[in-house]
């Protein structure tokens, strides 16, 4: 009332014409009208007492503590039976918390840019035929305070790597510093002294020749130039298209690109009081790092789990990992024509060209189980001569006899050599080369049975008619045994 009085007698309104206007008696704004003449004016404060001063100390002491709000709330009710709510708690502890010193962070050109994601509302899609959730994305230049939004539907790893590629591109450079918010896109665990940056994100900012710093958790100073920003495009551009009541998002799209060229980076900045797009132009854009020629290839992120026969599902296909990593998660990169697939410590376990058809198994033949692996025939050749001469021409019949199927068979010889030592196995061949047994049964029945441990006359007629080797075929052993 003082200072009201005092204003409309700077406007040079009598005694009465104030009384009149502010329904107070006149004997009242006489009394004003002296103090104001004697300089005397004084705001009266009026305080109020807290049902938790009496509780002050006490609650200072927690505070010392390091106990939340929360917790001292809770702390009071069990102690004193107080009946006081959580929010009256919380903002008597915001009052007498002491506050931690700031210091105002100046970058030097070139050095830092801050981003943000702020929700934007919801804008009509034509293309879907209904509306859309959007989120607007800025970039804010920390010395020039020259600004970049856009506007997106999601705040996904692969959106926030897009929306700096375009800040960059429109900024004709990149910033040696990125100072991001905790957001999940950016950062995967909350620490400030070791925070882990998204794998694919520290890869986008490093082909950039820049890098990322977190802020700390709830430390909306740190990041305060983004937060303005946000705020401003929110209370300024935003309010302005729902007053005119523009919904189609491709209109608001190309109204914000205008805006944010010719209205909110040619104004006066209120800290700076520069404009931002001559500061820029003039100092800032020539200490940016030089865009590479080429620009970054984005890929879509994601995460699959293994399944028993050691392959992931991506896309309505199966792609092969190898053996070892069935039941884990695993990452994935994909650019719609390549997959890359990495463990859990990103490392680089196995590329797939993207299929475009559906229900498809690939397979490499590296990542099958070793059993289950074709060799080739000098791997069997190889194989069977370090077992014997009897295995090597045992193999030699088989494929002769079955050209087509003897993979499988040398499978199951292979299961075999796991079970029976090679000197038992080059016995069980020989029985079987000599009584012209040449399949897997037989094989194995040899074995299971002891019959290579018991003696036998070798047959000379009708078994062996038709199937007796011919020289070359020794001769053949011969010089691979010397190989």
């Amino acid at each position: 009332m003082y200072y009201s009085v005092k204003t409309l007698l700077g406007l040079g309104k009598n005694v009465s014409q104030i009384a009149r206007e502010l329904k107070i008696d006149r004997k009242t704004v006489r009394k004003i009208k002296k103090k104001v003449e004697r300089g005397e004016i004084e705001t009266t404060t009026i305080k109020r007492k807290s049902i938790l001063d009496s509780y002050k100390d006490e609650i200072t002491e927690y505070l010392k503590n390091s106990l939340s709000a929360v917790l001292i709330h809770q702390k009071l009710k069990e102690k004193h039976d107080l009946n006081v709510s959580y929010s009256c708690v919380k903002r008597y502890v915001k009052k007498i918390k002491p506050s931690e010193p700031f210091i105002p962070l100046l970058s030097p050109p070139g050095q830092e840019a801050q981003v943000d994601f702020g929700y934007a509302g919801y804008f009509y899609d034509s293309k879907r035929e209904k509306k859309v959730k959007y989120w607007i994305f800025s970039m804010v230049l920390s010395y020039s305070r020259y600004r970049y939004y856009e506007l997106v539907e999601s705040m996904s790893i692969p959106t926030f790597i897009n929306c700096h590629i375009n800040a960059f591109e429109y900024f004709g450079g990149a910033p040696k510093v990125v100072k991001i918010d905790n957001l999940k896109s950016g950062v995967l665990h909350v620490n400030f002294y070791e925070p882990e940056i998204q794998h694919e994100y520290a890869r986008m900012l490093e082909y950039y020749n820049s890098s990322a710093v977190a802020c700390r958790v709830r430390k909306p100073q740190e990041k305060g130039k983004v937060e303005s920003s946000i705020k401003y495009v929110k209370n300024n551009f935003l309010k302005s298209i729902k007053a005119d009541k523009i919904e189609d998002i491709d209109t608001v799209k190309e109204r914000l690109a205008f805006w944010q060229d010719n209205t909110c980076n040619t104004k006066l900045h209120g800290t700076t009081r520069k404009i931002s797009k001559d500061e820029f132009i003039r100092v800032e854009k020539e200490k940016l790092n030089r865009l590479p020629d080429k620009r970054y290839e984005t890929y879509d992120i994601a995460k699959r789990t293994v399944n028993a026969y050691s392959h992931i599902y991506y896309k309505y296909n199966y792609y092969s990992v190898p053996e070892r990593y069935i039941t884990e998660k695993l990452n994935i990169r994909e650019n719609g024509k390549i997959m890359e697939i990495y463990d859990s410590s990103f490392n680089l376990i196995a590329t797939h060209e993207l299929l475009q058809s559906k229900g498809e198994f690939i397979t490499k033949e590296s990542h099958k189980p070793n059993i289950k692996k074709h060799l080739s025939d000098s791997d069997y050749t190889t194989m069977t001569l370090n077992i014997g001469e009897n295995a090597y021409l045992f193999y030699k019949r088989l494929k002769k006899k079955k050209p087509v199927s003897y993979h499988r068979v040398m499978q199951g010889v292979r299961l075999l050599l796991k079970t029976y030592p090679e000197k038992t196995m080059e016995l069980a061949f020989k029985r079987a080369v000599d009584f012209n047994c040449i399949n897997y049964s037989s094989l194995k029945n040899i074995l299971k049975n002891g019959l290579y441990a018991s003696p036998y006359d070798k047959p000379d007629s009708p078994i062996a008619q038709g199937f007796a080797n011919p020289l070359k075929v020794y001769d053949e052993v011969a010089d691979m045994r010397g190989k």
